[in-house]
């Protein structure tokens, strides 16, 4: 028999949180955001779920050629743009639609041969700094674009830095108008906190929002907003089963470093689950976990394999009793994954992609 640690993702969930934003999108066009093989979910399992959006937006073209064998038809953006010269190839090979964010790109589009003319996304860079033209740089590169046969439609994009904080996106919002009011072209500037917390900015929602993170049932601003306050519903489940209980005595440590100590007699359970099972292992003492849908707490330190549990809530539980990592029970009690992450001193994100390959992953019937 194997473990019994596994993951479900839930489709019906996908396609709730899917239905949500697009409400907060009013009439803008919803890119789905697929990267990192779907936040950890598995491209190939959100397919089918999320094919109700706009289209996909991804980083590798690995991920294109998956959705396209998957018979999608729609747009494609690989949200970094190419890397090299023949990565344009494949653009026109798939019909790939394309950010650009530095002059290289530039570059090698006005080299890359082809008879149909591309459509990218000029990106700027609005407050983030990471990837994009600075404002000041931003018309020069549209013009640089608009001239190339190699290129059709220009969409403008940026993205934001604080749109989950008190710092908001009008400062933001500001510097893109200012530098692209007289641009023609779709634009795109909203990711998931910015659709949920501030959808009544006309900038906000104006032609394509990009929706991440709140696909898969995480809350973009957790510590402000839960997950429930959205209405958004947990995609990935971690599940597992208690192993073996142990009978501590007042004094009795448990686990590497005698990091928890009891100050009583109690139960504990060991889990099926460690950090080589994507599990954080810096999760302290307290971390949220469902054990037959019931919230108790982990104890001590997290092993390669194995974690522990507090059963004093639980004086029934045995060996194999379900242990719900994150996500819904099979009862249906959810445990918000960013409640663990906060725990850990993580996010969400972090965990979702985290989840190792020997975790069996099934869907939700």
């Amino acid at each position: 028999m194997p473990r019994p640690i596994h993951a479900v993702i839930h489709p019906q969930a996908l396609q709730n949180n899917l239905s949500r934003l697009r409400r907060a999108a009013a009439d803008a066009r919803v890119w789905a955001v697929v990267k990192a093989n779907a936040y950890g979910h598995g491209l190939a399992r959100v397919y089918e779920a999320l094919r109700a959006a706009d289209g996909f937006a991804l980083l590798d073209l690995n991920e294109a050629q998956t959705l396209r064998d998957a018979g999608w038809r729609g747009p494609l953006l690989l949200l970094e743009g190419v890397f090299e010269q023949r990565d344009l190839e494949w653009c026109s090979r798939l019909d790939l639609w394309h950010v650009v964010h530095h002059e290289g790109q530039i570059d090698m589009l006005s080299r890359h041969k082809t008879q149909t003319p591309q459509r990218v996304f000029l990106k700027m860079n609005s407050g983030m700094n990471r990837l994009g033209f600075a404002p000041q740089a931003f018309k020069s590169a549209w013009t640089r674009l608009n001239a190339l046969p190699q290129v059709d439609e220009i969409s403008l994009m940026t993205h934001f830095a604080t749109a989950d904080g008190e710092q908001g996106i009008a400062a933001q919002c500001e510097v893109f108008e200012q530098h692209s009011s007289d641009l023609p072209g779709e634009r795109s500037l909203a990711n998931s906190a910015a659709l949920l917390r501030h959808s009544t900015a006309e900038a906000v929602t104006a032609d394509w929002v990009r929706p991440g993170i709140a696909l898969y049932g995480s809350s973009p601003d957790h510590g402000v907003h839960d997950a429930a306050h959205w209405q958004l519903q947990p995609a990935m489940s971690l599940r597992s089963q208690l192993m073996a209980v142990q009978t501590l005595k007042a004094g009795d440590s448990v686990g590497y470093g005698a990091a928890f100590v009891a100050d009583r007699d109690m139960r504990i359970g060991v889990v099926s689950c460690g950090y080589a099972d994507g599990y954080p292992r810096h999760a302290p003492t307290g971390t949220p976990v469902l054990v037959n849908g019931l919230r108790t707490r982990t104890l001590g330190r997290v092993s390669m394999d194995m974690l522990c549990v507090d059963l004093t809530p639980l004086p029934q539980a045995s060996t194999g009793d379900e242990v719900t990592l994150w996500g819904s029970a099979a009862s249906g009690q959810v445990l918000c994954i960013d409640e663990v992450a906060a725990a850990a001193g993580t996010v969400g994100y972090e965990l979702m992609c985290a989840l190792a390959a020997r975790v069996p992953v099934s869907l939700a019937q």
